[in-house]
């Protein structure tokens, strides 16, 4: 029987500037618990449950930010989080696998989408409708991600200012920016906001 070999998940092959910059522009906000800091604020702020030391903190967003900037693995971002757990002395709860996934790919997902959206926004003009993707990757998929799947709507659609991925915790779903042709050559047509 063939052994099977896991790969850390990656976000592409290189790291993009508007990634780089939307991580980095966040501020860094102590926290004893996830619900110290709620929806919107998490766009702008960058916590740790339970990272209430701002040197801490500081050393985390150090090596997510490493992370993005390199492109690097979820295997890489373990061993700097062991060493700043170690230097810091920070008792964290839950396993160390669940608790580092959690922190670097939360952070890569949102990063990673913030980063393409702005991209797509200057795009806009060329490529002025978009589609939702459901990932079919979750293993308890959120039924109205699924029933958004294969919407299109454009760009500037106001409901893409509260339903642009990622749309809650380990949410992989994703938009595509299409052209006029790209919709005549997929089949596709321009849908009306979902009232959700």
């Amino acid at each position: 029987m063939a052994k099977r070999v896991r790969r850390d998940v990656q976000y592409g092959s290189l790291p993009f500037d508007e990634q780089i910059r939307f991580f980095g522009a966040k501020v860094q906000i102590p926290t004893e618990r996830w619900t110290d800091l709620w929806h919107e604020a998490h766009d702008t702020g960058f916590m740790v449950a339970g990272a209430s030391d701002a040197a801490l903190l500081a050393d985390l967003h150090t090596a997510v930010q490493a992370g993005i900037n390199d492109g690097e693995t979820l295997s890489q971002f373990r061993k700097r989080f062991d060493e700043i757990v170690a230097r810091r002395g920070w008792d964290y709860k839950g396993s160390r696998r669940w608790r580092t996934r959690l922190i670097y790919e939360t952070n890569l997902r949102s990063s990673y989408a913030a980063g393409r959206r702005r991209q797509q926004l200057r795009l806009a003009r060329q490529r002025p409708y978009w589609l939702y993707r459901h990932s079919h990757a979750s293993t308890h998929p959120r039924p109205l991600h699924v029933a958004w799947d294969g919407l299109v709507l454009p760009a500037d659609d106001p409901w893409w200012n509260a339903h642009y991925p990622p749309n809650g915790w380990g949410c992989k779903c994703r938009v595509l920016a299409l052209s006029e042709r790209d919709l005549e050559r997929q089949n596709l047509t321009v849908g009306t906001a979902p009232q959700d």
